[in-house]
């Protein structure tokens, strides 16, 4: 990965605008992704809606940030309804 991003230079949006933003492309993308994909999780990049897939958000988060250094991702786990699991111990 490359040095310092300058934070000036991203563009924010809302993280609800992002959010859904991020889930119509996503939409658009789905029967694709799904049949190849289930259970990776994609990065998406809202203004260009262009993607990377990677094992888990670690994985898309680093290959995101190397195509697109000046971004802000929405991250999907493809086929599922979240990115993260929650389990309660008992």
């Amino acid at each position: 990965m490359g040095g310092n991003i300058n934070m000036t230079e991203i563009e924010y949006l809302d993280k609800n605008e992002l959010t859904e933003r991020g889930k119509g492309i996503y939409k658009s993308l789905k029967s694709k992704l799904e049949k190849k994909y289930n259970g990776k999780v994609i990065a998406i990049e809202v203004d260009s809606g262009d993607y990377v897939i990677g094992d888990d958000e670690l994985d898309a988060a680093i290959k995101a940030r190397e195509k697109f250094p000046h971004k802000i991702f929405t991250f999907i786990r493809i086929g599922y309804l979240a990115v993260h699991k929650f389990r309660t111990l008992r």
